[in-house]
């Protein structure tokens, strides 16, 4: 019987993202034995309990010694430190990737972290999620059809990056490359300023003082618009905070197109605010279009 393509995965954070990636992996069959790293004692055992992790680890040495494959699924202000923690165990040979939702600050902390092996560092984000957290939140085909975006950095290894393609594209991922700033200016846009809004939103009017009221009559499209408002505070917290600088610009353009609305509804000016509203159905509608074109390939195969 031959070999599993990884011995030995480890996993700092076996949540949502990085539970799914080892149940993912471990229903193809590629992987020999899994171990679980993270800060709840509590988390580390319910992940073992539903056989997510094989291995429950407190100890970073044990955790990384012929590790094939180590990521990073833990809240991006994390890295450094947990970085830091390999650091000193890292043998040559082990790849270490990670599943922060921006990029930049992850190449500046591996850098900081890592030093002279900064080549072993392949930065990665895959695009896909819940809103529940936890390693009950783990699913097995939480990255079928997904985009996985690697962000290689100039030390790295192809062959590196060709692994951790490999890993993602096991888990039925599909494997995009961006620069890091690329990734963050596109993720401010459409992903970290959406769910910096749908937290405001919903903070705004539990707020108010007859918030209840305004609970019980909010219906299908205020929950499909704050849905993400679901997601872990602190995990995008962090995120906020990391991609600062894009996400500031996007929400002040954000403000801008809000203003000019406004503007538009105090002067009751209805076709020009039909005009606004037409222009964003046909933007979504040709989007959906692109997603669901894309998925039917998928499914029938092809690039």
């Amino acid at each position: 019987m031959a070999p599993p393509l990884f011995s030995k995965i480890s996993i700092f954070g076996v949540g949502l993202i990085g539970g799914s990636f080892a149940l993912a992996l471990k229903k193809a069959g590629v992987v020999g034995k899994v171990v679980g790293v993270g800060r709840s004692a509590a988390s580390l055992a319910r992940a073992k309990e539903l056989g997510i992790v094989d291995i429950a680890s407190t100890s970073v040495e044990e955790a990384v010694q012929g590790a094939d494959l180590i990521l990073l699924a833990a809240p991006v202000a994390q890295t450094e430190a947990i970085l830091r923690s390999i650091e000193p165990w890292l043998q040559p040979g082990t790849v270490v990737t990670d599943a922060g939702s921006t990029k930049t600050d992850v190449v500046e902390a591996a850098r900081a972290a890592l030093g002279t092996k900064i080549a072993q560092f392949v930065p990665g984000h895959p695009i896909a999620g819940r809103e529940q957290n936890g390693p009950d939140a783990a699913i097995v085909d939480l990255y079928i059809g997904k985009k996985t975006v690697i962000t290689p950095l100039r030390e790295n290894a192809e062959a590196d990056v060709a692994r951790v393609a490999q890993a993602w594209e096991l888990c039925g991922a599909i494997i995009h490359k961006l620069t890091p700033e690329e990734h963050d200016r596109v993720f401010a846009s459409v992903s970290h300023l959406p769910h910096l809004l749908a937290y405001a939103l919903v903070d705004d009017v539990a707020r108010k003082p007859h918030a209840d009221l305004l609970f019980q009559y909010a219906a299908s499209g205020f929950r499909d618009f704050t849905r993400i408002a679901g997601s872990s505070p602190e995990m995008w917290r962090d995120i906020s905070l990391a991609n600062q600088l894009a996400l500031l610009g996007e929400l002040d353009a954000y403000m801008a197109q809000l203003v000019q609305l406004r503007g538009l509804l105090a002067e009751r000016n209805g076709k020009a605010i039909e005009a606004v509203y037409a222009n964003a159905q046909r933007a979504r509608q040709n989007w959906i279009k692109t997603i669901e074109a894309a998925e039917q390939q998928n499914k029938q195969g092809g690039d």
